[in-house]
């Protein structure tokens, strides 16, 4: 069942902006998965001898790691001021 939400999605509401960075890091986590992991295969399948994998896998998880400490410490979710 997907989220739902009990009122209309405003980008202004801080709960709703706290869930959607939170899904959108969720959905950038499964993206990493899959296509990392058709890397491997193939690397390991087909080009053994190519080192190119390892680097790709580390700056990747190096911008999540980035990604998720924004979402968990830096990320302000206070009520926006119009003024």
């Amino acid at each position: 069942m997907p989220p739902s939400w009990s009122r209309k999605p405003d980008r202004q509401d801080p709960e709703y902006r706290k869930l959607d960075d939170r899904m959108n890091f969720a959905f950038h986590v499964a993206v990493f998965a899959a296509l990392n992991s058709g890397l491997w295969f193939v690397q390991i399948l087909k080009f053994p001898n190519w080192g190119g994998a390892i680097w790709i896998t580390g700056i990747w998880t190096t911008i999540l790691l980035f990604h998720l400490i924004y979402i968990l410490a830096i990320a302000n979710y206070s009520i926006k001021s119009n003024g």
